[in-house]
């Protein structure tokens, strides 16, 4: 009997506020492209991968991935239906 396997879960769409858009449009070096393209698709992949931000219960919850590794922090919320915007993108 074939081994049974998690069922295939669809990334999540990415999307930006224009204050995140504007940062991306400012980053010129490969090595800060690469941090945030692994924490993007770290939140892809699990948008709950970030913690809530004390303080924002009200509406859709703002929440913090911190990659320690490649020190990077992404504050994003996710929509209903599974949409992660990013609200900003911080190195640390």
């Amino acid at each position: 009997m074939p081994p049974q396997h998690e069922p295939h879960r669809r990334r999540a769409r990415v999307a930006f506020s224009e204050a995140a858009a504007k940062q991306l449009q400012e980053i010129t070096s490969e090595a800060e492209l690469h941090a945030l393209d692994r924490a993007l698709v770290v939140i892809s992949v699990d948008p709950e991968a970030g913690d809530p931000l004390p303080g924002t219960t009200d509406g859709v919850p703002l929440r913090q991935y911190t990659d320690d590794v490649e020190q990077v922090r992404v504050l994003y919320f996710v929509t209903a239906l599974r949409t992660v915007v990013v609200v900003a993108y911080i190195e640390v």
